[in-house]
């Protein structure tokens, strides 16, 4: 397995999957942080988009997983044993990260349940230990303040991860930008995701970082806030 290697900034890079991503920070050579952790048995491969990147795979410290699905925790747990790097989740969904609690039903809408089969032709992940469950407003010692977004809705434990100092935002599946950005899919809670895709926008990012599609760059508040608008609306009561 070959993952493309894009450079968003100067100190991120998106390492795209067959379906999904994963984002590499970097604060120094020796002080790398994974934001999402790809495929299971794709660790290999992790290290080698690393090694291209001009960092060597030994400077991971830590593992920020977005939630608990298997195109996101993959390969975390082989990465985390090779160098000892932290894992964090939050704590609702870190029981089914472990192995401890089922992976969590969505509801689907009738166009999603293609798409959500097909989804599930990505391997599943092993269990996987989580070192630390961070909650809402919880910095993460990396990115000068990067801070947890508890996002509910995709899943319970569902976070985004803010890096205010540097305008970095990574939405997790909450928001994603396949075709054009919008809401993402295969949703526990349709509304509760609603609510959590507004509460991203209000934070006017500069650099946009989605689980699926690519990454927005340029009018990146303006078009996360108009995406919000269209498909996070208010719910009629």
């Amino acid at each position: 397995m070959d993952l493309d290697l894009i450079q968003v900034t100067p100190r991120l890079h998106m390492l795209r999957f067959a379906i999904g991503q994963a984002y590499l920070w970097r604060d120094a050579d020796d002080d790398l942080t994974l934001i999402d952790a790809g495929w299971a048995g794709s660790a290999a491969p992790v290290e080698a988009a690393v090694r291209r990147a001009g960092l060597r795979p030994a400077g991971l410290r830590r593992i920020v997983l977005t939630h608990c699905h298997r195109d996101h925790v993959g390969a975390a747990a082989e990465l985390a044993e090779r160098y000892g790097a932290e894992v964090l989740a939050h704590p609702s969904d870190a029981p089914v990260i472990r192995g401890e609690a089922p992976v969590p039903e969505p509801a689907l809408l009738d166009w999603e349940v293609p798409l959500y089969e097909h989804g599930l032709t990505v391997p599943e992940a092993p269990p996987t230990r989580v070192d630390r469950e961070p909650v809402d407003g919880e910095e993460l010692g990396f990115g000068d303040g990067a801070r947890v977004v508890h996002t509910p809705g995709h899943t319970d434990g569902s976070i985004a991860v803010h890096l205010p100092r540097h305008g970095v935002l990574f939405t997790g599946d909450t928001v994603a930008s396949v075709g054009h950005v919008g809401l993402g899919v295969f949703h526990v809670d349709r509304v509760e995701a609603q609510a959590s895709m507004r509460r991203l926008a209000a934070l006017a990012p500069e650099v946009v970082c989605f689980g699926h599609g690519d990454p927005l760059t340029t009018d990146a508040a303006a078009t996360l806030k108009a995406a919000a608008d269209r498909d996070a609306a208010e719910p009629v009561a």
